[in-house]
């Protein structure tokens, strides 16, 4: 059979892109090394409680038409991400905003507040920040910077805030209203019943094979047309969706783009019904290894006996293991831009996803890139006519 699209990767991307293809008439087959479909998105039922197995992905967006194309395939609930901030102790309500700030100082009004953070960055006389520590201090003062930035930034990049770029951090918001609310978007919530459903109905009807890498399941051959791609089967693909690293596709010929990864420990606890009280606990300090932890029935008000925790660990990324985080510094940046030339000399691949493209992506702006794709393979097709 000859396919019109091998889609690697059955994230979000790839699913937007499957979806689309299907539509219009194409014939696409989907891929995944992975033993089942959703990505890093994937939710499993523990306990009848939605849990996120790649930690937590709340949906949000303010493009009314990525919103309303989501609601296509599942039912939103109105979760809003409010996350909470430990400290030696004590708890701060993040985004940083009045409530931090009242508990912190003591402050009531906004201009206590404001007045509080300039003199502490007055005191510092920081005028061209050399590393992310003196860029953190000139934006949030010291207490903001030491209680609630420097030990989960540490832990996150796996090194010392002064030998971190400034430019890793271009703004802290600072916000002067009592609102818990994390992200400003006007649309926000879970799907109801999990994030693997809703990508299984973008994916209904369309054949997809879990527990296969492109490498062990597609031969790329010469010939004189270009490159043909072809399965084991003998069935043929005129294109290739690539959402799997751009570095690792090209068999890392001009060295490895770095990224940072995550180990997850997940526990049931049937016995407690109401582990920390809220879907998201960061813990700030350096010396507590783990950087947040997730209570997942939260995510979906659950009321469910029992529940479900995960502790999740910032770690070194080497070759061979999951990929998070891009470090999209100086370095890793311009290797990015010589693969890019790569790949776009590579005419039967389109490369797409934050692995693809080397950026991390809101899941909001991945489907806007997804759709983009779609369209301007459909134009191109029909300039072709």
């Amino acid at each position: 059979m000859q396919y019109d699209y091998l889609i690697v990767g059955a994230g979000l991307y790839g699913a937007v892109f499957a979806h689309e293809m299907r539509k219009q008439g194409r014939d696409v087959l989907v891929i995944d090394k992975r033993e089942h479909v959703a990505g890093n998105i994937y939710t499993e039922s523990v306990m009848d409680i939605q849990v996120h197995r790649y930690g937590a992905h709340i949906f949000h967006t303010s493009d009314r038409k990525i919103w309303d194309y989501v609601n296509r395939f599942a039912e939103f609930n109105h979760y809003i991400n409010s996350p909470i901030a430990y400290y030696k102790g004590e708890l701060y309500n993040l985004p940083f905003n009045m409530n931090t700030f009242s508990k912190m100082w003591g402050v009531v009004t906004p201009a206590q507040a404001q007045e509080k953070i300039a003199k502490q960055i007055e005191r510092l006389h920081i005028t061209e920040p050399k590393n992310l520590e003196e860029q953190a201090l000139s934006l949030v003062g010291t207490d903001v910077y030491e209680k609630l930035v420097k030990g989960y930034t540490e832990k996150q990049w796996g090194r010392d805030c002064r030998e971190l770029p400034a430019f890793i951090i271009k703004r802290l918001p600072l916000r002067f209203t009592y609102d818990n609310n994390y992200f400003n978007d006007r649309y926000q919530g879970i799907p109801i019943g999990g994030y693997t459903m809703l990508v299984e109905n973008m994916l209904e009807g369309i054949e997809v094979k879990t527990g296969i890498s492109y490498r062990e399941f597609a031969v790329e051959h010469d010939t004189e047309q270009g490159i043909e791609v072809s399965d084991r089967e003998g069935n043929t693909y005129r294109k290739v969706v690539y959402t799997g690293m751009l570095d690792e596709y090209f068999g890392y010929r001009l060295g490895h783009l770095e990224y940072r990864s995550l180990r997850f420990e997940t526990e049931a606890l049937p016995e407690c019904d109401n582990y920390q009280g809220n879907a998201v606990v960061n813990y700030t300090e350096r010396e507590v290894p783990y950087t947040r932890i997730i209570e997942h029935k939260h995510f979906e008000f659950g009321v469910q006996h029992g529940t479900v925790v995960t502790r999740e660990y910032p770690a070194s990324w080497q070759e061979g293991d999951e990929p998070y985080y891009p470090v999209n510094d100086d370095r890793n940046n311009a290797l990015f831009a010589e693969y890019q030339k790569l790949a776009q000399k590579t005419g039967h691949v389109i490369f797409g996803g934050r692995l693809g493209q080397y950026k991390y992506y809101d899941m909001d702006k991945v489907i806007g890139a997804a759709l983009e794709a779609v369209e301007a393979e459909l134009e191109a097709a029909e300039a072709e006519r």
